[in-house]
């Protein structure tokens, strides 16, 4: 059986197929209990800076200028490779979800994420 990367809005309740839970956002999310959110690690180191975050929430009609920035960031960020290899040792025996707060599903760090970790052969 072959496990995914899955992407979830944290306030979406869990979900057996979830796997294993992690918060890609640098901020603990608003209204969510540690209890509900129910995530196995919190990846705040691999989330966009604040200084990113801030830019792309004043002007997020430039997805793709926060795409080049974060993956920028991404390139030069120390934790990343061992976060890609957590990421993979993970999906060998189940389904891992990344967990954020953005109200746009489909325009947001998450995906770039999802993105970098599936196309890299660490």
């Amino acid at each position: 059986m072959k496990y995914d990367i899955r992407l979830k809005r944290i306030y979406e309740p869990k979900a057996e197929d979830d796997g294993y839970r992690v918060l890609v956002d640098r901020l603990w999310p608003r209204g969510i209990s540690k209890e509900k959110a129910s995530i196995d690690f919190w990846a705040k180191e691999i989330s966009p800076s604040n200084e990113l975050r801030k830019e792309y929430h004043a002007n997020p009609d430039d997805f793709l200028g926060f795409y080049n920035s974060y993956s920028e960031e991404l390139e030069i960020n120390e934790s990343l490779d061992e976060f890609i290899s957590m990421v993979k040792e993970k999906l060998e025996v189940n389904n891992v979800t990344f967990l954020y707060a953005s109200n746009d599903m489909d325009k947001n760090h998450a995906s770039i994420l999802k993105e970098w970790v599936e196309n890299n052969d660490n």
